[in-house]
């Protein structure tokens, strides 16, 4: 029986060898012409003993694991494992969730269909506001139900505005809750749009701060307007605080950064399948005289650091802040036949240096954590000390 069973799941594993190579070869034009004459070779250099060896794991698991497993199931889960395996980015995505991410624009922020309440009583925070025919009550959540860990940060000790920070994000990202200590952990999209105005304030001793929440296709023009709309007498100085900002288009940060930059390479990327590629700063002189400070922390990532990476090591402006995330690769999907998809890791970020984002982060020219300091008087506080130097 054993034997008979091995045989089958070995015609099964060709099987879906020879499935996926059509699924591929179906799936959009972009990740089609990405994917098929390469994965004609690199099939043909999958070896044998590798093949043979999953196929016996496959045997082992189906005819002894404690619970009984379907086909499907075993082979979903080896699917999902080979795309996790490769970094914190790439995933398989179930037809139900390919879908859903595509009703999301590209650039926009976000948070979750709820809010949390913390409740002095038992000293924990609890989901509120949350509608019975919204996404996350369809997993399963509820209002007045507790909140023990976000993201693998345990938030009970947390204030409100940190809280806040956990919960939002690009928008289709998803983050990790965790219910109680003892629960399993499930994913909750980010699909409520957060409204991303650039906030920005003209303080006492002239320091334009710009509040650029997510980089958006009309942020370069938007920062463009707002400091053209000061009088450039007025202003000693621009300081933009980048805490929490997720990222968002590559190519708004590029242009952005070009607005200060005249010369140079703002960001490169390097890819085995798309080449290397380099953004080139245009010239200009415009606003070539003016101060700059960028302020980040941790949840500074991807295209907020391609911008402060360039802008730093161009000599263009001052870190201040927390060393950021470290968030630097470009995804791509790759649909497939049967309506999911793979979003994976392509290629990744390198500063004007040639120094690799992913992993590492962007690290301040002067490390200066918030704290419990008041949000206003941190602001000022880091503003006079760009209006000093």
């Amino acid at each position: 029986m054993a034997q008979a069973h091995w045989k089958s799941a070995v015609l099964f594993s060709a099987l879906l060898m020879c499935a996926s190579h059509a699924a591929w070869a179906a799936g959009k034009p972009s990740a089609a012409s990405d994917f098929d004459s390469d994965y004609e070779q690199s099939y043909a250099e999958v070896p044998v003993e590798s093949i043979q060896q999953f196929v016996q794991i496959y045997g082992i698991v189906k005819e002894n694991y404690a619970k009984e497993k379907t086909d499907e199931d075993l082979f979903q889960q080896a699917i999902k494992g080979l795309l996790s395996g490769l970094d914190r980015y790439s995933r398989y995505l179930s037809p139900d969730d390919y879908k859903q991410l595509l009703q999301y624009t590209e650039g926009d922020l976000a948070t979750v269909d709820f809010g949390l309440n913390f409740d002095a009583g038992l000293q924990q925070w609890v989901i509120q506001g949350l509608k019975k025919d919204a996404d996350s009550a369809k997993q399963g959540l509820r209002n007045g139900v507790t909140v023990f860990k976000i993201d693998d940060q345990e938030v009970k000790k947390l204030s409100h505005a940190q809280v806040k920070h956990l919960l939002d994000g690009a928008i289709g990202s998803t983050l990790n809750l965790q219910l109680s200590a003892n629960s399993q952990a499930m994913n909750i999209v980010r699909n409520t749009k957060i409204e991303t105005d650039i906030e920005s304030r003209l303080l006492n001793n002239q320091v334009l701060v710009l509040s650029v929440k997510v980089f958006q296709q009309d942020t370069a023009n938007e920062v463009k307007r707002l400091i053209e709309s000061h009088s450039a007498s007025k202003i000693k100085a621009v300081l933009f605080d980048l805490r929490n900002n997720p990222g968002g288009l590559l190519s708004a940060a590029v242009e952005t950064a070009d607005l200060f930059l005249n010369q140079g390479v703002i960001v490169s990327t390097r890819s085995r399948s798309e080449g290397d590629q380099q953004f080139q700063a245009l010239p200009s002189f415009e606003f070539q005289n003016l101060k700059v400070g960028i302020l980040i922390n941790g949840r500074s990532a991807s295209a907020a650091e391609v911008f402060t990476a360039a802008m730093k090591e161009h000599g263009r402006a001052w870190v201040t802040g927390e060393k950021s995330y470290g968030k630097g690769v470009v995804q791509k999907l790759f649909p497939l036949s049967n309506g999911a998809a793979l979003q994976m890791t392509v290629s990744e970020y390198y500063t004007p240096n040639g120094r690799m984002i992913e992993g590492t982060g962007v690290q301040p020219d002067l490390a200066y954590p918030q704290h419990d300091a008041n949000e206003q008087s941190y602001i000022e506080h880091v503003a006079e000390l760009l209006a000093a130097r």
